[in-house]
């Protein structure tokens, strides 16, 4: 009987603390922003979880942790879904969209399906 009352208090306080954060983030509004996932050169290295800014017709993506990386003027590879091996790292469901710069580099942007037009009006040269 002592169990069942333990977990019933468990319980509420995990509803308690959940609907707390709940109020919280709604609250707290949307967060600027296209939330998105960049591998850098294109085709190598490691997905790494940002986001993309457009401030005054420059598009940069931040990532979480590390530097921002500017998106300067370039020209889309084109969009595709992740293979196999990328949708264990990325979203399955989501969209790549591969981006060549005029210096030789270039970058992969992963986004989901909804977000690929603000993501290419964001960035309307890559």
């Amino acid at each position: 009987m002592i169990e069942i009352v333990v977990v019933g208090l468990g319980v509420l306080g995990a509803g308690w603390l959940l609907r707390r954060k709940h109020r919280a983030r709604t609250a707290a509004g949307p967060v600027p922003g296209i939330p998105c996932m960049a591998r850098i050169p294109a085709g190598e290295g490691r997905w790494r979880p940002g986001r993309v800014f457009e401030e005054q017709g420059a598009a940069r993506w931040v990532p979480q942790r590390g530097e921002p990386v500017e998106l300067p003027g370039g020209r889309a590879g084109g969009v595709r879904v992740p293979s196999v091996k990328e949708g264990i790292s990325i979203n399955p469901g989501s969209r790549i969209v591969t981006c060549t710069f005029d210096g030789g580099g270039s970058i992969e942007i992963a986004v989901m399906p909804l977000d690929v037009r603000e993501l290419l009006a964001a960035v309307p040269n890559c």
